[in-house]
């Protein structure tokens, strides 16, 4: 009987999910023996996001892009980020092992702007959060005071963006940050792993407790949706072997990242907002290293950031995956200086 109410419960959620269906992203982190932690995520968008790998120093004096009301802030850390159309960070880490990972959420709702206080874009957001945080508690004690406003992207069609936050440190907090109706929401805490998209967060959680019961050996849904997507990475990052071999460990969480991604190609007509896998990123923030796997070429490439000068005045550096093709291995030699990319609220290439 008990399982028949969850069941009912997940089938409502499920429901809610395939309503306001949204890009496939998802995001997951693995903690494992001897401080090894490990988040994965993939980008699952309907075009080409145009994205580079780029070294940023500290010392940089930063704006949010968002005109005469804008945040400003000199970051404190150097960070190492994938960027999203040369007009925002959609997922990076820093020198001190933070990850922030953007992922789309439809019922995102940033309020209005009409307080008074900065505003910041929406692709700064995780770009502000790696700047100026060591750890998560840091980042959430900050970002719940509220100090700006957020301005999503104005996407082709006049909407807005609608996006999440995740972060995640070396001690293998987690937090995970929305808007709601307006209002700012963040939970935060170790167990707060894995996230996708629709539904919101907390509903997400109340698929974890029934597929718990159900057991991943018996059955695991098996679609392209998000809440399956959440069922399917939640399970396969428990399941996966303990272990504090660098190299095995990320082997496993490159297969999860892998095993909820869509196929490239894959097309849905009546939900034109699940789109494919077009890459993925493993970032390793106990050796600090960064791995990204693009879903057009066979080869993983990474970045160790201590291969990266990111000393105050040190330049901005940019490694070049559309230009670079199919290269394989170490990306930090390929690193050459280039002007930053400007944040902005407008969505798609200049």
């Amino acid at each position: 009987m008990r399982l028949t109410t969850r069941l009912a419960a997940l089938l409502g959620v499920a429901g809610l999910c395939a309503a306001t269906v949204a890009a496939a992203c998802t995001r997951a982190t693995y903690l494992g023996p001897e401080g090894t932690v490990i988040t994965a995520r993939s980008m699952d968008w309907s075009e080409d996001t145009l994205t580079d790998l780029w070294a940023f120093p500290r010392g940089l004096d930063r704006n949010g892009g968002t005109g005469e009301r804008t945040l400003r802030w000199r970051s404190r850390y150097g960070s190492l980020v994938a960027s999203a159309y040369d007009a925002g960070s959609a997922d990076g880490m820093n020198e001190r092992g933070l990850v922030a990972n953007l992922l789309y959420l439809a019922e995102s709702d940033f309020g209005e702007a009409v307080d008074g206080r900065p505003t910041l874009s929406v692709g700064a957001w995780p770009q502000y959060v790696l700047d100026n945080f060591a750890t998560v508690a840091e980042a959430v004690e900050a970002l719940r005071a509220e100090p700006f406003r957020i301005i999503g992207f104005a996407l082709p069609n006049g909407r807005k963006a609608s996006l999440h936050l995740a972060i995640s440190d070396a001690s293998g907090d987690s937090a995970v940050v929305e808007y709601l109706g307006g209002k700012l929401t963040i939970n935060h805490g170790r167990d707060y792993q894995v996230m996708t998209n629709s539904p919101v967060f907390a509903d997400q959680l109340a698929l974890t407790r029934y597929w718990e019961e159900v057991g991943g050996m018996a059955m695991l849904p098996g679609t392209i949706r998000a809440a399956d997507r959440f069922v399917r990475a939640s399970y396969y990052t428990h399941a996966v072997p303990q272990t504090a071999d660098a190299r095995q460990a990320v082997a496993s969480m490159l297969g999860v990242i892998r095993n909820v991604s869509v196929p490239y190609g894959i097309t849905t007509p009546d939900k034109p907002n699940i789109a494919s896998t077009l890459w993925r990123t493993v970032a390793d923030q106990k050796t600090l290293t960064y791995y990204f796997d693009n879903a057009l070429t066979p080869n993983v490439v990474w970045v160790r950031m201590a291969e990266l000068n990111l000393a105050e005045g040190q330049p901005v550096r940019r490694a070049g995956l559309r230009e670079l093709g199919d290269v394989a291995g170490s990306m930090a030699g390929r690193f050459q200086p280039a002007q930053p990319y400007e944040f902005r609220i407008t969505f798609g290439p200049k």
